[in-house]
């Protein structure tokens, strides 16, 4: 039963995501988001918004997820506020995506990061529909439900705010890749995507790599190096960690604008790449069952997770991928 869901509104935008991507139409919008976010390029921009037309807004893909969750008979439209993070490009498009495709009043307090992209696919969704009920979420503004993204601080921040209000609250995350020494050169290629795209800023970026005992660091970092970061914010981040490092006399290999570093820590630096080293595959999955409630994704095809994913599409992720494993459909039918 996915008649009640508004299909129509995403897929329609969608199809101008693809228009706008393919007649270069968004570029004054691309020019200022980037000016108002250091972190934010063109190319980065274009990649989340080629990412959500490919992963979220095809109508097959719409109706195949929807088709999980029948409408209730008595369904209810409620206020939702959603609190944004803009860590990355359109990071908290999923949840506008989310509220808006159930029929429940999307309330949101954008990241001033990321709040011209934001309200680009504002001003689009309700020109494609006028009754798309999306405003602005103030501390007065009645809410019944509130989803929440954003850093551990902003988390114990809403945590006291929240009350009994049903709450999806979601903290610091990191991601992290297995790899078994056996990973063809096209897969190590895709694993420099996991780990550099969006700068590493992501909570899906790879940010560690757990390795078997005798693994050749050396070849995994020519080969990463193949793929290089020219973007200065990220290169200032690389070579202060390297300095950092380099009087500390702490173990790295350079790999010119990364670097891998043998450690068992949870920091995760911008351009630092932590390295474990395993000496059997249930080592690891011992330490990930230690550490779950801090892992967003996991890339490796010798590791079964609920939240696994192939080389090169920890930045993709579908419909079905939700973050911290939790279901949002489900939990905004239900309140």
């Amino acid at each position: 039963m996915t008649t009640n869901y508004r299909i129509s509104t995403f897929s329609a935008l969608g199809e101008l995501f693809a228009r706008a991507l393919r007649e270069g139409t968004l570029q004054p919008i691309i020019k200022r988001a980037v000016e108002e976010n250091v972190w934010f390029t063109p190319v980065s921009i274009r990649t989340a918004i080629q990412a959500i037309y490919e992963k979220m807004l095809q109508p097959d893909a719409l109706i195949r997820w929807l088709a999980n969750y029948p409408v209730p008979d008595r369904f209810t439209p409620k206020s939702v506020g959603v609190v944004m993070a803009g860590n990355i490009p359109l990071v908290g498009f999923f949840d506008l995506l989310c509220v808006c495709i159930c029929g429940h009043r999307c309330r949101v307090k954008y990241s001033s990061k990321d709040r011209v992209l934001m309200e680009w696919v504002v001003r689009t969704l309700r020109q494609i529909d006028p009754d798309t009920d999306i405003e602005p979420l103030d501390p007065d503004t009645p809410i019944d439900a509130l989803i929440v993204s954003g850093s551990d601080s902003t988390l114990l921040h809403f945590q006291k705010q929240s009350n009994e209000l049903p709450c999806l609250l979601r903290g610091t995350r990191h991601s992290l890749a297995v790899l078994s020494g056996k990973e063809s050169p096209e897969q190590l290629d895709g694993l420099a995507e996991d780990i550099f795209l969006y700068f590493g800023l992501g909570c899906r970026n790879v940010s560690r790599l757990f390795i078997p005992s005798g693994y050749d660091l050396g070849s995994l970092c020519d080969r990463l190096a193949l793929h290089p970061v020219s973007h200065q914010p990220y290169l200032n981040n690389y070579r202060q960690s390297k300095a950092i490092r380099t009087m500390n006399g702490s173990p790295m290999i350079d790999g010119g604008f990364f670097l891998l570093c043998k450690e068992d820590g949870d920091d995760n630096r911008i351009s630092e790449i932590a390295c474990s080293t395993y000496n059997a595959l249930n080592e690891v999955e011992h330490w990930i069952a230690d550490h779950n409630n801090r892992i967003q994704c996991i890339v490796s095809e010798v590791i079964r997770h609920p939240r696994c994913t192939g080389f090169g599409q920890a930045q993709h992720p579908s419909l079905n991928d939700y973050p911290d494993g939790v279901d949002v459909i489900d939990f905004l039918l239900r309140i």
